[in-house]
């Protein structure tokens, strides 16, 4: 029996999983155990050093280094009565990925034992290699150091194992001379300049703010599911990510019949498995549902601050993998595994709150709301200003697949608002605005239900940056992808938007702030009203429509990331001190390195299985074909030979487009030519899937769409 049989029979045979861990506790007992969040901070700490670290968590004050010592050893001794024997400083270096090196506890004593120690110095500073992670030539080979610095903003958390635990503490990595290396350093300061820019226009508003205008975020997460057999029987998933071959089945997702259906049940004990582990982790995990396509989920967690819900998304990926595998599946986060199918993105909800509130909740009367409106055409002007910078946030080789299906939105940068608050903008563009447009009640005409309140704009769910309510939804975010990326670009750019119009405003006099406002607003919306767009972004008419209102249309990773080397972004980024023009040259080295690297492994991967997994399958069928033939003719049969040898010929033909797209692709990779490997790539691909319905099934060397999507 062939790999890929003994696979499928091995799926219906497979025992349940293990029971997973504090399955039979109520949630509020495990929420956040794991986690050195402030309840535990409090128990643990003394009363002065738990109200300086307070400050700095909640008010963004500068963290005292005569404290360290204190909340080092508390931290240690609260991991130790959890198990844990090691410690790490978990950073997100520009892998896309999370990093983390273990070190003990343990440190000998004079007399042949040991003690348990952690210093205020191993907690505020770790020295990882940094010339080992990209840095696009911030760092070379010979100019290894490199430091992580302690984030308390973010709580430390135990990571478990089969054997034991760590603890891991959130930090930022720069380089010995000082640029950031990794995610979460820019994202802390792309943080802390919108929130300093808000504060001044509140002010402008009578407002005063003790501590910080927080950035939100909700990032739901997509997701598929295979069997894990299945999977490690397909180089290419394990590999990389995505299936470089494959046909879809005649039943896919046509019948729009798995979104929302009943969840199976292994597919629910492994989400109520990761459910329990988000929870013991303090990770607010609120949703789960089937998606669109066969064997495609979903979570979403409750919102939380940004720099603590990108931490937590980072982790929601770690244990959706984790325990997949436990439950002897696969989680593929690429964002698109399967062609023909919806992929996979990530939903990134975004927004901003003062002590007073929600800065993007319209409320009852949005056209009264000049708060509202001020900080609403500031998104606007962000946009439409920096569209560019926010399609680069989201370029990768994986989102290209995505990005322009019918389950994502297109390149076009564009903003949804809605019927209501479009008409309250076109009011402000002639004057004030001086009504809102109602939702109203919905009657669904059965006595029993109740009848529904409307909202007053229905959703967009093709429209890539779309208001939902109190928060703008971006949905062009990948799956795969760090939210760190899109949010870094949102927050600089809605800073840069804030700053011009409070620094028009601190000029007013309190007597003309109303008019004055007023022309500052309708002057923005006329500016930049062409980026707002509420039809249907699939269509080739928006595509001729954006075009003339002059909106990019970046297609690609290799075009996207261009804006990165503009005038306009090096100016951006370093007035409001996110990324300096070195660290800016850094991030486009990277991700470029990073797409043709990928481009290059898929493409010796592609031509490696065409070779030896496809062609002997192909030429196995030939040569079966043709002895029967040969068979037939010598008893003197003639039913059927023609029949045969016009499907000999087919498979003929697909042979020597392989061969063919195979040679292409050979050459294409030996001279490093992306564009070139992946169009090879694609007619490799074509002669192989069609190869797929020729050959005999029991000879097909690969698990198909049909078994991968259904079998599970």
């Amino acid at each position: 029996m062939s790999i890929r049989k003994q696979a499928i029979s091995n799926v219906a045979g497979r025992p349940a999983p293990p029971k997973g861990p504090g399955r039979d506790k109520l949630i509020s007992e495990i929420y956040g155990e794991d986690v050195f969040n402030i309840k535990t901070m409090k128990d643990y700490l003394p009363k002065p050093v738990y109200k300086k670290l307070l400050d700095t968590i909640r008010k963004g004050a500068v963290i005292d280094d005569s404290i360290a010592d204190d909340v080092a050893n508390a931290m240690k001794r609260w991991a130790v009565s959890k198990g844990a024997s090691h410690y790490t400083h978990w950073f997100q270096p520009l892998t896309g990925s999370t990093a983390e090196k273990h070190d003990s506890f343990i440190e000998p004593d004079s007399e042949g034992g040991v003690m348990m120690n952690f210093s205020g110095k191993n907690l505020i500073q770790g020295e990882p290699d940094a010339s080992s992670f990209p840095s696009g030539g911030i760092r070379a080979t010979f100019e290894a150091r490199g430091y992580t610095a302690w984030d308390p903003t973010s709580p430390a958390f135990i990571k478990r194992d089969d054997r034991g635990a760590t603890l891991c503490i959130p930090t930022a990595f720069c380089s010995y001379t000082g640029e950031a290396l990794d995610k979460k350093t820019p994202l802390l300061r792309s943080i802390q300049a919108v929130s300093e820019q808000a504060k001044r226009v509140l002010k402008c508003f009578g407002e005063k703010i003790d501590g910080t205008v927080v950035a939100t975020l909700g990032p739901e997460q997509e997701y598929f599911l295979v069997d894990k057999e299945l999977f490690m029987a397909r180089p290419d998933l394990v590999q990389t990510g995505r299936t470089l071959f494959g046909n879809v089945p005649p039943k896919h997702q046509q019948l729009d019949d798995h979104y929302f259906g009943a969840i199976k049940t292994r597919v629910l004990n492994f989400m109520s498995d990761v459910d329990q582990e988000l929870w013991r982790l303090g990770i607010p995990a609120k949703t789960r549902h089937n998606e669109v396509s066969p064997a495609q989920f979903e979570i979403a967690p409750v919102f939380e601050d940004l720099n603590l819900a990108v931490d937590h998304n980072m982790l929601v990926m770690e244990t959706l993998r984790k325990v997949a595998d436990r439950h002897g599946l696969a989680c593929l986060l690429h964002e698109k595994p399967f062609a023909g199918v919806n992929g996979s993105g990530k939903h990134n909800n975004w927004s901003l709150g003062s002590p007073s509130g929600n800065l993007l909740d319209p409320g009852k009367n949005p056209h009264e709301n000049a708060k509202f409106l001020t900080f609403l055409c500031a998104v606007i002007k962000a946009v439409d200003t920096h569209a560019d910078l926010l399609r680069a946030a989201v370029s990768g080789a994986g989102n290209d697949h995505r990005l322009g299906a019918n389950e994502a939105p297109p390149a076009i940068i564009s903003i949804f608002l809605g019927e209501q608050l479009t008409d309250v903008i076109e009011q402000l563009e002639k004057g004030p605005a001086k009504s809102a447009k109602s939702g109203g009640v919905m009657r669904i005409g059965v006595d029993t239900l109740p009848d529904l309140p409307r909202d007053a704009t229905d959703r967009n769910r093709t429209s890539p940056f779309a208001f939902t309510g109190n928060k703008f939804e971006f949905r062009a975010v990948g799956s795969t992808q760090s939210c760190a990326s899109p949010n870094i670009v949102l927050n600089t750019i809605v800073a840069e938007a804030l700053d011009e119009i409070a620094t028009a405003l601190e000029k007013v006099k309190k007597a003309d702030f109303n008019s004055a406002l007023q022309k500052i607003l309708q002057g923005i919306v006329k500016k930049h009203k062409r980026v707002i767009f509420n039809g249907d972004n699939y269509t080739d008419a928006w595509k001729k429509e954006a075009a003339k209102r002059g909106l990019p249309n970046l297609i690609n990773t290799l075009e996207a990331i261009e804006a990165l080397k503009t005038t306009k972004a090096k100016k951006l980024f370093e007035k409001y001190g996110v990324l300096n023009a070195r660290e800016l040259e850094s991030r486009y080295e990277v991700f470029s390195e990073n797409y043709s690297t990928t481009i290059m492994i898929e493409g010796n991967l592609a031509l490696e299985m065409a070779m030896t997994m496809m062609l002997p399958a192909a030429i196995n069928q030939q040569s079966a074909i043709a002895a029967n033939i040969k068979a037939l003719e010598d008893i003197g049969v003639k039913v059927g030979i023609k029949e045969q040898k016009i499907v000999l010929e087919k498979i003929g033909k697909l042979v020597g487009n392989l061969c063919a797209a195979s040679d292409k692709l050979e050459k294409a990779l030996a001279k490093e030519d992306s564009v070139k490997t992946i169009a090879a790539m694609n007619n490799l691909r074509e002669a192989g899937d069609g190869l797929e319905k020729l050959v005999d099934d029991e000879r097909w060397p690969l698990p198909k769409y049909g078994e991968l999507l259904f079998v599970y």
